[in-house]
């Protein structure tokens, strides 16, 4: 019964969350460098849950969970295998022992190989996992880890990413207003603007 309420509620308030990228010359147009789209679920873990439910409650928050035709993927499994091979390889100072390569990834998800591409996209996008190296018995083996030293450590990164976003996007808000302003001066429309956000006009007649 825990697991189906989380999962109702789990649906029931989302946001979507739309980046667009960096835009390089707002006054020459819109310069899209990539896209990116994610789907933040505004949900809280209900009292008592497994870390298997809190896994996925942290997988919603940041918009990682699976799509509804890759509902049976299990990222909380791999997130928590990447959390475990972290701490190993801290823990023996054998950096290797955290990388996992995308086989692996998409073995531990039920996935795809390639489904786990596409998946990753985002998960690189956000800076939770990043991409490395090493070499093994004279083969260079490539892979993703978990990209900080825990799983808060990687997801501060994200958290990182976000805020990025929403700074740019309040800046754009301030560049929006002041170009209004620009244009009600140019069109001789004095605004005077009250220190409690509202705002007053008067027409300049020749």
């Amino acid at each position: 019964m825990r697991k189906k309420f989380l999962i109702v509620h789990c649906h029931r308030r989302h946001f979507h969350f739309h980046w667009t990228g960096i835009i390089q010359n707002v006054k020459r147009g819109f310069v899209y460098n990539h896209f990116m789209k994610f789907e933040l679920h505004a949900i809280e873990p209900v009292p008592e849950s497994t870390h298997d439910e809190l896994a996925k409650v942290v997988l919603a928050r940041f918009g990682l969970l699976p799509k509804k035709r890759d509902a049976k993927a299990k990222f909380t499994g791999l997130l928590l295998e990447l959390y475990e091979r972290k701490k190993a390889a801290n823990r023996e100072r054998k950096p290797e022992l955290s990388v996992m390569t995308v086989e692996q990834m998409a073995a531990y998800a039920g996935i795809a190989r390639q489904t786990m591409y596409d998946y990753l996209t985002t998960w690189k996008e956000l800076q939770v996992l990043k991409k490395t190296s090493f070499v093994n018995e004279g083969k260079v083996v490539i892979g993703y880890e978990l990209n900080g030293q825990n799983l808060e450590g990687a997801f501060r990164k994200a958290d990182n990413v976000l805020r990025a976003h929403s700074e740019l996007s309040l800046s754009m808000i301030r560049q929006l207003q002041n170009e209004i302003k620009k244009e009600k001066l140019r069109a001789g429309i004095v605004e005077d603007e009250s220190s409690d956000g509202t705002s007053s006009m008067l027409t300049n007649h020749p």
